[in-house]
């Protein structure tokens, strides 16, 4: 347990979990230098390949409004964290707890901000190799249109880059391109195989992990595109992510009659300790201080 009290390299306080992985534990903190509630990944215990991995992810910082990437990073003693973007209303996989499957227009939505995501991230030269339901987080909408973002680039790869991760499989069994779980280097293309799988699964409801009843192809208007993003053979796929989406924007999708329901899944913040609540005042008074410091300065100088 760490001690929220104090705060971690000076800036983040843990306030509470709201998630934990293989690597480590997800907190709700609050950061000091800029005055709000981020998500903060904090690393577990590591060897040097899982902190290399962890100093790999801080440093994919993609700008747009459907990708959720590192902000910050900060090291005290043995605790390593990322912090990032704090949002609520859970992951596509919760969701799917209570729809097992989703209309094809909401799909549709769905694939469409997740296919922009993929422009941005493969145009930075990232390809992120475990795109999967718990990966891709839901702002809290509540009836209205969703909101996803591209989440947790941990295995992801740079392209051009020396690999850091074992030789072997990387990202999730049933969503994994075929070619990405016999080890081949990253390539955006891999990372289309799992929108196609993703879309069967939002469709149909077949777990591709599950694999031994092999894919359900869906009918309708996105079932020739979901079935060329999962083709086995790299080479039938679309060529990028912006070629999908092209794709997608044309065909004749009817829009749901209501969109799904994604409440605030986190709930009120907790208060922050007094200790903390004490800093916060004296670091609010010493940036007025330098404020009026700063507007006395230029004035002076002007005269």
């Amino acid at each position: 347990m760490y001690d929220v009290r104090a705060p971690l390299a000076g800036r983040y306080l843990l306030l509470d979990e709201i998630g934990a992985g293989a690597t480590g534990s997800v907190w709700r903190a609050w950061d000091l230098r800029e005055g709000r509630h981020v998500a903060a990944k904090v690393l577990g215990p590591h060897d040097d390949a899982l902190l290399q991995r962890f100093v790999r992810e801080q440093a994919v910082r993609v700008q747009h409004p459907h990708v959720v990437t590192p902000a910050g990073w900060a090291a005290a003693d043995e605790r390593v964290l990322l912090s990032m973007d704090l949002i609520a209303g859970g992951s596509l996989a919760t969701l799917l707890d209570g729809h097992p499957t989703l209309p094809e227009g909401t799909v549709a939505e769905l694939l469409d901000q997740l296919l922009q995501a993929l422009v941005a991230v493969h145009a930075a030269g990232v390809v992120h190799r475990d795109v999967k339901p718990a990966n891709l987080l839901l702002e809290p909408t509540g009836d209205g249109r969703p909101h996803l973002r591209l989440a947790d680039f941990g295995v992801a790869g740079l392209l051009g880059a020396s690999r850091l991760t074992r030789s072997g499989p990387i990202g999730t069994y049933g969503w994994a391109a075929p070619e990405q779980e016999r080890g081949a280097p990253p390539d955006p293309r891999q990372d289309l195989y799992s929108v196609g799988v993703l879309g069967r699964r939002l469709l149909n409801g077949h777990d591709p992990t599950h694999g031994a009843a092999g894919p359900v192809r869906p009918r309708g208007p996105l079932g020739p595109l979901l079935d060329a993003l999962a083709d086995p053979d790299p080479d039938l796929r679309p060529t990028c992510a912006a070629a999908a989406l092209a794709t997608l924007r044309r065909l004749d999708v009817p829009p749901p009659r209501t969109w799904p329901h994604v409440p605030d899944r986190l709930g009120p913040a907790p208060g922050l300790p007094r200790a903390a609540a004490w800093l916060v005042t004296v670091l609010a008074c010493l940036c007025f201080v330098a404020a009026i410091g700063l507007s006395a300065a230029a004035a002076l100088a002007a005269t």
